[in-house]
């Protein structure tokens, strides 16, 4: 899944069309038995999806639920063609920031059969959006002294501390705070994504990623 993975990362780069990078995709996805993919902004929603899909006893690969991360946004245009009818023609579904709504309706609506979506309509489509994202929703659910019990478990919380007596972050709160910290450095919202999952209580989960879960 992984080769598929990358491979359909490249087949998309391309803008979908068809030739060797195409062909690959389609022998590594006929191998992996990909029967539905799930459209992500980055990788650490990846990682949350994966780790939340692995806490309720479910393996996607195996599965053949294909997590790809777009790399920002602006490629769902791109990853809806590998994925579509012309493409793997595989069902698909997602997950957003709510600052990214606006654009993955548009590509929806100009993709797909139906125009003038609605936020349900979007979910409907098994697309699903995080407020304000997904390290906000995790900090909500958690709750920022949980949180804070997860940065020292992983050997942040001293590094957290100091951030938060730098000049811009005194007057925001610890959610905010806690927020900001997590993208300061590469790598570190995968991290916090994969550990913040492992700290939920399971009858309380993101709605966006309960539902895409439950969807797929």
């Amino acid at each position: 899944m992984r080769r598929f993975r990358r491979a359909a990362g490249v087949w998309a780069a391309r803008g979908g069309e068809n030739g060797p990078a195409a062909g690959e995709a389609r022998e590594l996805a006929a191998a992996a038995g990909v029967r539905t993919a799930v459209l992500v902004e980055g990788e650490s929603d990846l990682v949350a999806v994966e780790a939340l899909a692995r806490r309720r006893g479910r393996g996607l690969d195996a599965e053949g639920v294909a997590v790809l991360p777009l790399g920002g946004a602006m490629s769902i245009g791109r990853f809806l063609a590998v994925c579509g009818p012309d493409g793997l023609d595989v069902p698909v579904a997602g997950l957003c920031d709510a600052g990214e709504e606006h654009y993955f309706r548009s590509v929806l609506e100009r993709t797909g059969p139906r125009s003038h979506l609605t936020h349900a309509d979007m979910e409907e489509l098994g697309f699903y959006v995080c407020v304000a994202d997904l390290e906000d929703e995790l900090i909500r659910c958690l709750g920022v002294d949980t949180v804070q019990e997860v940065l020292d478990v992983e050997g942040d919380l001293r590094s957290f501390r100091t951030f938060q007596k730098q000049p811009a972050q005194r007057d925001r709160g610890v959610d905010r705070q806690l927020h900001r910290f997590m993208g300061t450095h590469k790598g570190r919202k995968a991290q916090y994504a994969r550990a913040l999952v492992g700290r939920l209580d399971l009858d309380r989960v993101p709605l966006p990623l309960d539902k895409l879960l439950a969807h797929v």
